[in-house]
């Protein structure tokens, strides 16, 4: 007769003392939004697009970048031309135009414009805001910036866009402007060192039509010290400054 073995505890249930473990998971959300495509009045293969005379040419040149073989290597910035065309975001329609374009199966595009948040794969304002709210933004004040967006547009949410269409607000990770924190980007164009004051009056001039001097708001032409120059105030040494007379 075998011995009787101890009784073991499923190592993701149980703590090695025996008792149970409490098991934290997160909660189960479904993907479809983010990979899968549902047709939509607005957003169906049925919908033709085709570049203009103007971006085709574009799109031929920036093709003649790669070796014939290797043009495949084109559809991010085919993409981003579709999208600029496309009023912003980029529809089913575009990315099989894009393929078609460079020979390539639809599924090898749809990998792209999903994997990339760049892409826009719903329609959005006029104007898109993304504001930072990474670490170095929101250190120095990030969350009042995007209240201030957010309540100056009518209350909206993050994700959402404005009755009139002139406005889509998301939050986003870094864009690479740290030293001009916090900031945001409307369209192509970056905007820093903001208060909420200088938020609202960005966004005003926005919604008259009219586009706002890019960069810093605060006075710097960059990015400066804000506080003046503090290092290399003085003549730097130059090569053999300190070597012995026989040698110089």
């Amino acid at each position: 007769m075998l011995p009787r073995l101890p009784r073991l505890c499923a190592p993701r249930l149980c703590a090695p003392s025996g008792r149970l473990r409490v098991i934290s998971t997160t909660a189960h959300r479904r993907s479809d939004a983010l990979f899968n495509h549902r047709d939509t009045p607005y957003n169906n293969p049925q919908i033709e697009f085709k570049f203009t005379a103007e971006n085709l040419k574009r799109a031929k040149e920036i093709i003649s970048h790669y070796p014939p073989q290797y043009k495949k290597a084109a559809v991010i910035p085919l993409l981003d031309l579709g999208q600029r065309q496309n009023k912003g975001w980029t529809s089913i329609s575009v990315m099989h135009y894009v393929a078609d374009l460079l020979e390539l199966p639809p599924m090898r595009v749809y990998e792209v414009a999903t994997f990339y948040t760049m892409f826009n794969r719903e329609p959005i304002g006029t104007n898109f805001v993304q504001v930072c709210t990474t670490t170095p933004c929101m250190l120095r004040g990030s969350t009042d910036i995007l209240n201030a967006t957010l309540s100056h547009l009518g209350g909206i949410k993050p994700g959402e866009t404005t009755k009139d269409g002139k406005f889509t607000v998301i939050e986003v990770e870094c864009q690479g402007a740290c030293s001009n924190a916090p900031m945001l980007v409307v369209n192509d164009d970056f905007y820093e060192d903001l208060t909420p004051q200088s938020t609202k009056a960005i966004l005003d001039a926005f919604a008259k039509g009219e586009k706002p001097k890019p960069g810093p708001q605060s006075g710097r032409r960059t990015s400066e010290n804000s506080a003046g120059l503090t290092s290399l105030t003085t003549k730097p040494y130059g090569p053999g400054e300190f070597c012995q007379p026989e040698f110089q």
